[in-house]
């Protein structure tokens, strides 16, 4: 089928604005398929993946944008390449009856003189100086952007330090302060925990697992992915620690992070012992013993929100046994699914929005199975993969990753990559599982469920009709105060036929177990 590409030298767009684009591209008759991307090396790649890789979109450079439409009709083709063009420099109007929306931190200032906390989501090269900028003005900042050098983060975080602020970030893509939702976070309801995470789907995960249990939260303070990295030393874990245990209002602590380095962890961990208040630390895929009576060690999420809610005064089983009895229903669980795999399904493949969710899998896997995980964001000692658009044996993908969302949005608002590589992986006759996290809430994709549910039925489907089986496994991190509310995502996709799980440990721990003979 004929292709038509457009490149556009050196042009920028934000990644949502080429997102809509597309979308309104492949939604016209006459279009099979469009994508409008920046002409980075993975992109590419998903390109030539799905057919749309022509020769000019091969010689552009990584700041060139590229415009691709497939179709029958070449007058088409042409027609909607304009089209895109206009759509890309149309110029918004502000509604009618909204506020006006200030351009800069000064003008925000000078509208509102009481404002004491900036927002920040701009491309990488100028986040530090707006941060700066923030900061120098006595804000707090939720630093949203991502690639801001390591030495630009431990300079604006000595500065926060030092003037009492929060440098919440480089890509801190969560955060609940005072009740009020920032980036991707959920409607979940106040209560006595206070949560302090270097991992945005972390915190979003023991959030909404706490609000499931019937408990709630002060504060969810999201750091920032390096903050515990030997250089930036735990700076705003331990300063958001500090304000926690000095709130009245906070009765139990949950600090969440992927290992950090070791010097960082014996600082935190101190910190935490210094105060009488109950603390649930949950570094994933470390294993240590508690320093104190006060410091609880949780191995995953689901883990650390239950033994948040126990300890907040939550009447519930304790852990051990609350975990045997779900480890055994997994189990026999996976016995079942087992049966209507053929001997040639071996290997199972993770394709997720949330960084920390592929990092939990991965550690959970790294126990079950007997051979490793590969990953674009391996656990240390495990195979990377060299070409993260095609999986390899056991995988798991983590499609936030820089990589993925250089000129796309990122996966968890356009689930676009997401389903090309859900149809990539359901034609590999070896694979056995595909799981996926859905991750809801403000700024998530408004209905996940209704992309995801027609695709896994037609997977399905079509394996059925080449005579096998293939499970799709998937957790739903959200709440039913969500605006894509947990109840109809869930019922969407259990009635395309996918298994839907408690929380991602569960999902990772029922995939597992589909591969590991006890």
């Amino acid at each position: 089928m004929p292709i038509e590409t457009l490149v556009k030298p050196s042009q920028y767009h934000d990644s949502v604005s080429l997102m809509l684009t597309a979308r309104e591209l492949a939604d016209r008759v006459d279009i099979k398929d469009a994508a409008v991307v920046m002409a980075t090396l993975a992109n590419k790649a998903i390109l030539e993946e799905a057919g749309l890789l022509s020769e000019a979109a091969k010689k552009a450079g990584v700041n060139d944008l590229v415009i691709v439409v497939r179709g029958e009709d070449p007058q088409a083709l042409k027609r909607a390449l304009e089209s895109a063009q206009d759509l890309l420099t149309k110029k918004k109007t502000l509604p009618k009856g909204r506020q006006y929306q200030p351009k800069t931190i000064r003008s925000a200032l000078a509208s509102d003189p009481d404002l004491n906390l900036a927002v920040i989501s701009v491309a990488g090269r100028y986040a530090a100086a707006e941060a700066w900028q923030a900061l120098k003005k006595g804000l707090h900042v939720l630093l949203f952007s991502d690639n801001v050098s390591l030495e630009d983060e431990v300079a604006l975080k000595t500065y926060a330090k030092e003037h009492g602020l929060l440098l919440m970030g480089p890509g801190a893509g969560t955060s609940l302060i005072n009740g009020a939702a920032l980036g991707f976070a959920n409607q979940v309801p106040v209560g006595p925990i206070g949560i302090v995470s270097a991992a945005g789907t972390g915190l979003q995960e023991v959030s909404t697992l706490l609000a499931r249990f019937g408990s709630g939260i002060t504060q969810g303070i999201g750091v920032g992915g390096r903050d515990l990295h030997r250089d930036v030393g735990g700076m705003m874990m331990l300063e958001a620690l500090s304000a926690l245990q000095d709130d009245p209002e906070t009765q139990v602590i949950v600090l969440i992070s992927k290992p950090p380095s070791p010097e960082v962890a014996h600082k935190v961990l101190s910190a935490a012992q210094s105060n009488p208040k109950l603390t649930v630390v949950c570094f994933l895929g470390d294993e240590w013993q508690s320093p104190a009576a006060n410091i609880f060690p949780a191995q995953t999420l689901q883990e650390a929100a239950y033994l948040a809610a126990i300890l907040s005064g939550l009447e519930m089983p304790d852990l051990q046994t609350w975990l045997a009895e779900q480890r055994a229903r997994l189990h026999t669980q996976a016995l079942d699914l087992r049966t209507q795999l053929s001997p040639s399904q071996l290997y199972l493949r993770g394709l997720y929005s949330g960084g920390t969710l592929c990092f939990e899998a991965q550690s959970i896997w790294k126990k079950m199975l007997i051979e490793p995980v590969h990953s674009n964001a391996p656990l240390p000692g495990n195979p990377i993969l060299t070409d993260s658009t095609h999986s390899i044996a056991h995988s798991a993908i983590d499609l936030g990753e820089e990589e993925f969302t250089v000129g796309r949005p990122h996966p968890m608002i356009d689930l676009d990559l997401r389903l090309r590589r859900m149809y990539q992986e359901a034609q590999d006759p070896q694979v056995a599982a595909i799981l996926l996290d859905v991750v809801l809430g403000y700024g998530a994709h408004p209905d996940p469920a209704s992309l995801l549910a027609p695709a896994i039925h037609e997977l399905k489907d079509r394996a059925h009709q080449q005579e096998r089986a293939l499970i799709v496994i998937s957790n739903v991190v959200g709440v039913e105060g969500d605006p894509q509310n947990l109840s109809k995502t869930m019922n969407q996709l259990e009635g395309a036929g996918a298994l839907v799980c408690e929380s991602n440990a569960a999902a990772a721990m029922l995939a597992g177990y589909l591969i590991y003979d006890l």
